[in-house]
């Protein structure tokens, strides 16, 4: 059994001489291009599949290798599998050939071998090198460029994946670095496998789904929190950015920015444990990244405006002139063309990288002191519950029952609360689902009544373009709702300062 460490990259076809140009400037072992054929076997019910397996036969020169991979990890493009190979003579899967440990219970291995069947075939073509990095480590270069075909559907393969043969983890990334200069790359989540399967069985893109509670337990360090917190955050990233690019959706780039907020406000959470200047440059690349989703919030707003034919609109005698302006203000927002452009940038791809190999490598450990050491390895429950007494602080000092709070005050606090609540994100799972639901969904309310007053704001802007009756009518439908909005979310933030803090029982 070998354990296939590697770093899969989506290119395009004329990437490959790029790619030779910066592997002629590496010390070059070994140098080869070969076709692959590849077939893919599982049960009628999908069995092997359910239990995260993989069986293949990979033919090449008259050679037949049957390959098992069974469950690993992916962390951004790093994929970490253990793998079984064993010689073969044909294209007949023969799953005695593997140790019969591996197999998952509930069927025997002769149930399972009588009903294989082909699912899918990826047949490619593949230009490969072996090179030897400055510190000794030995990594594997391949360019594979073909399809995935299953019945009479294909999708095309057009991949660089870099695979530790020997060495450290970090040479991996370092020449990850190398190969994302120029830019044109996405680090890629999705396995041929994947993508086989999901073409075998007609598979639709999923779709987008809000970020869920890490799932943290009673008896997890601190550390343990950390890094599964940050890897929660990456998964999402990677999960939406690729249901962006199987069709562009508003709501899956969302996501994205929500997975680039929840890993800096991890990073803020942690700061008493993991010294701030240990993620310098990781904040500044994710507060870059932020920034340039900005405008999404708009890009919200203006769709809310004009759904339906501006159905929102529909009391007002301006509304199709109104619909009309708001729909040019649209069309001045980033295009999905330019979303693309920026999700294959080098910078997108060198922070995905850097954060990747940050978690893995554990970088953050040399910057730790004897104390901070300690912190880190000490259980996780009491400093969850300090770190919610905090946001708990803050934000009953913000919205405090005394205080009359207006529609910009509201709106100034925005970025407070979505904080507070990515807070509670690593967090919640560990105390009672009903009462942290109690606490926790009041809060969300209130952040949406804040994108509610936010949405007025595009309308605001309309009114200098109007005149006479029409002008004083969208004053009037602006005072209304916005009255409308503040009542609903004084009456919140209420119920929000009343709920029992979950963490306290």
């Amino acid at each position: 059994m070998e354990t296939e460490i590697e770093l899969k990259f989506l290119v395009s076809a004329d990437f490959s001489q790029y790619l030779r140009n910066k592997i002629s400037q590496k010390k070059l072992l070994q140098h080869s291009c070969k076709e692959l054929k590849n077939t893919y076997f599982d049960t009628p019910d999908h069995w092997l599949r359910q239990h995260d397996i993989g069986l293949r036969i990979r033919c090449f020169d008259d050679v037949f290798v049957q390959t098992v991979k069974t469950s690993g990890r992916v962390v951004a493009g790093l994929h970490s599998r253990p793998e079984y190979n064993a010689e073969h003579t044909n294209n007949i899967p023969e799953l005695s050939l593997h140790p019969e440990d591996i197999w998952p219970a509930g069927k025997s291995t002769d149930v399972v071998q009588d009903a294989l069947v082909p699912l899918f075939t990826t047949n490619f073509t593949r230009e490969q090198w072996l090179i030897a990095m400055e510190d000794g480590s030995q990594i594997e270069v391949a360019f594979d460029k073909g399809s995935v075909v299953a019945g009479a559907k294909q999708v095309p393969i057009c991949e660089v994946e870099l695979e530790l043969r020997s060495g450290q983890t970090d040479a991996l990334f370092s020449l990850a670095r190398v190969i994302c200069e120029q830019g044109g790359v996405r680090l890629g989540s999705v396995s041929k496998a994947a993508k086989g399967y999901r073409l075998a069985l007609g598979a639709k893109p999923g779709e987008a789904k809000p970020l869920a509670l890490v799932r943290t337990h009673e008896e997890d360090s601190i550390e343990k929190c950390f890094i599964n917190s940050l890897e929660h955050g990456l998964k999402h990233w990677q999960q939406h950015e690729q249901l962006y690019f199987d069709r562009p959706d508003l709501e899956a780039l969302l996501q994205v920015r929500h997975s680039v907020s929840f890993i800096r406000q991890i990073l803020s959470t942690f700061s008493s444990v993991v010294p701030r200047r240990a993620s310098a440059i990781l904040r500044q690349e994710l507060k870059w990244l932020e920034r340039e989703f900005e405008w999404l919030d708009e890009n919200v707003y203006l769709n809310q405006l004009t759904a339906e034919k501006g159905h929102t609109l529909r009391k007002l005698d301006a509304r199709k002139s109104l619909l009309k302006s708001l729909n040019q203000q649209a069309e001045k927002l980033p295009s999905s063309e330019e979303v693309v452009e920026l999700m294959s940038s080098a910078r997108y791809a060198s922070l995905l990288l850097d954060l990747s190999r940050w978690v893995l490598t554990r970088g953050w450990r040399p910057f730790l002191d004897e104390k901070s050491e300690l912190d880190m390895s000490s259980n996780i429950y009491e400093f969850a519950t300090r770190q919610l007494d905090r946001a708990w602080g803050e934000l009953s000092e913000k919205f405090a029952p005394e205080l009359q709070v207006n529609k910009q005050e509201y709106i100034e606090q925005k970025g407070l609360l979505g904080r507070n609540l990515y807070t509670g994100i690593s967090f919640a799972s560990l105390f009672d689902v009903e009462e942290r639901d109690q606490y926790r969904l009041p809060w969300a309310d209130l952040l949406q009544g804040i994108d509610d007053l936010l949405m007025l704001e595009p309308m605001e802007q309309q009114v200098a373009e109007l005149e006479g009756d029409d002008k004083l009518q969208l004053e009037r439908w602006l005072l209304r709702k916005e009255s409308s909005i503040l009542h609903a979310m004084e009456q919140t933030r209420q119920i929000c300062l009343e709920a029992t803090r979950y963490w306290q029982h």
